[in-house]
């Protein structure tokens, strides 16, 4: 009797670049069932760096989604399985079938083309990958113990035997999450036609830690998944039947002990992902390797408020913000102090002092604080660098920013006044040597040409890598911003 099967294709998380090697799932585009053309969008990611767009690179119909949003997954990890038939329980006509050797070898070999096609810095190929079929034919040959085995013991078992984290993302006895996973289900659910397709392991615990049976949870997802929202459904009527009705109060038993329903289950664990962890990661490795030290100084910007009006009614067609004047001052600064524009390569105890000024940035993002470098800064007008900003920082609030825009940056431009404060101590934007931070513009009494009067004052602080330069070059660049900030007519020195 000749063996056959189905013929699928499984597409791993692909290789995102810039050095990234997980991402956390944001949204599916796809659902089980749908069908899919080469090169179509079918989720989105959130890597360390932004958001991102995967195609897949297969054509036919999605037979199994991965991961559930919210999923961190590491690159070469299960992400779509697309295949030329139906999902399992789905209905419609049966899946075509070929031999199992000649489809193990077909899937072999498609799963290594991929499309070609790749995106903005990622590739939407990968390496091959050993057949699953054959694993599962290895799992069954080991012997009939594996099916009638207790349903956790099998899920168990069958991880063990899968390599990579091919079932990582499912959890252990789901009833019919692939079409052999037989193995992985106790006989008592086997044999159950509505059996409970669970994809997510935080389901199956959150049914577990609640005491919801999943064979009685009527599942909204696509090809009869159990999805969260259907759980929680659950767990809300079990609490509404388990409430006393008025007519029943009196007869109703006496409240548990107050310990028994106020075990406090300890603090909430928030696990550091996506650009929260990148930002924890790069801040921990600053305060561990660059000896910084910050000096501040408080300017009257009212001067540069003018500069501003002025350009504003000069019809360039750009608008130009205060943090496009500081750019262009920051820029000259570093033309001055070239200490400043350097990173400092520790293995090989060397400064490289760079001839290019990238420009970074800090913006705000509902995803955390990311930093766009603007590039070759130095070469921009101001009102280019305005124009710039501007792209960048959109790109940055919907979350659109390339990995590329993130990184390469050697001077970093805070401007945390936007939130209403006064003055920080920045930490230094690792590999970089320094950054400047400016706090919010308030009215202050000021004394200009020995007359008290109200300004418009702002406090600069300025933090720096001790190893690139001494406090005479920090404190010159400082001054220097300072004095550009007041009168800004300084900077037709360097046109």
């Amino acid at each position: 009797m000749t063996t056959a099967t189905r013929l699928e294709q499984l597409f791993r998380l692909p290789d995102l670049g810039e050095g990234l090697t997980d991402a956390e799932i944001v949204e599916w585009k796809v659902a089980v069932g749908d069908t899919v053309t080469v090169d179509q969008i079918v989720v989105e990611v959130e890597t360390a760096k932004a958001a991102v767009e995967v195609p897949v690179p297969y054509a036919g119909t999605v037979l199994r989604l991965h991961a559930e949003a919210g999923t961190a997954l590491a690159v070469g990890e299960p992400l779509i399985t697309v295949g030329a038939g139906v999902p399992e329980d789905a209905g419609g006509a049966p899946d075509p079938v070929v031999p199992a050797d000649t489809a193990a070898e077909r899937y072999r070999e498609e799963e290594q083309a991929g499309s070609g096609n790749v995106l903005i810095g990622y590739g939407t190929g990968h390496g091959p990958t050993t057949s699953r079929r054959r694993r599962r034919r290895a799992a069954a040959a080991a012997g009939p113990s594996a099916s009638t085995a207790p349903a956790g013991a099998a899920g168990s078992a069958g991880a063990a035997q899968r390599t990579g984290a091919v079932d990582g993302a499912v959890a252990a006895g789901s009833a019919a999450s692939v079409s052999h996973a037989a193995a992985d289900i106790s006989p008592a659910t086997a044999t159950a036609s509505h059996a409970p397709r669970v994809i997510s392991p935080l389901v199956r615990r959150m049914a577990r830690d609640h005491g919801v049976d999943l064979t009685g949870v009527s599942p909204s997802g696509p090809a009869g998944v159990v999805l969260r929202k259907d759980v929680e459904q659950a767990i809300a009527r079990a609490g509404r039947t388990a409430s006393p009705s008025p007519a029943h109060k009196a007869a109703a038993p006496a409240p548990a002990p107050l310990q028994q329903t106020t075990t406090s289950a300890g603090p909430e664990r928030i696990p550091l992902r996506g650009v929260r962890r990148a930002v924890a990661d790069k801040l921990s490795r600053s305060r561990t390797e660059i000896p910084d030290a910050t000096t501040w100084v408080d300017v009257d910007a009212t001067g540069l408020l003018e500069a501003k009006k002025a350009l504003e009614t000069a019809g360039t067609g750009t608008r130009i913000g205060l943090l496009a004047l500081l750019a262009r001052i920051c820029v000259a600064g570093l033309r001055r102090f070239p200490d400043l524009n350097s990173t400092v390569d520790t293995e090989r105890r060397e400064i490289l002092r760079h001839g290019e000024v990238h420009l970074g940035f800090a913006a705000q993002t509902e995803r955390g604080l990311v930093v766009p470098v603007v590039r070759d800064a130095h070469l921009m007008t101001t009102v280019q660098l305005a124009a710039e900003l501007a792209r960048l920082t959109e790109l940055a609030r919907g979350g659109n920013l390339p990995p590329h825009a993130l990184t390469g940056g050697t001077f970093t431009l805070n401007n945390y006044g936007v939130f209403g404060v006064d003055g920080s101590t920045p930490i230094i934007n690792h590999p970089e040597a320094a950054l400047l931070g400016v706090g919010r513009l308030v009215d202050k009494p000021w004394v200009v040409d020995g007359q008290l009067t109200v300004r418009k004052v702002t406090q600069l602080s300025f933090s720096f890598d001790h190893r690139v330069c001494d406090g005479g070059v920090a404190g010159g660049f400082l001054r220097f911003v300072a004095d550009c900030v007041e009168r800004p007519a300084i900077l037709f020195a360097d046109v």
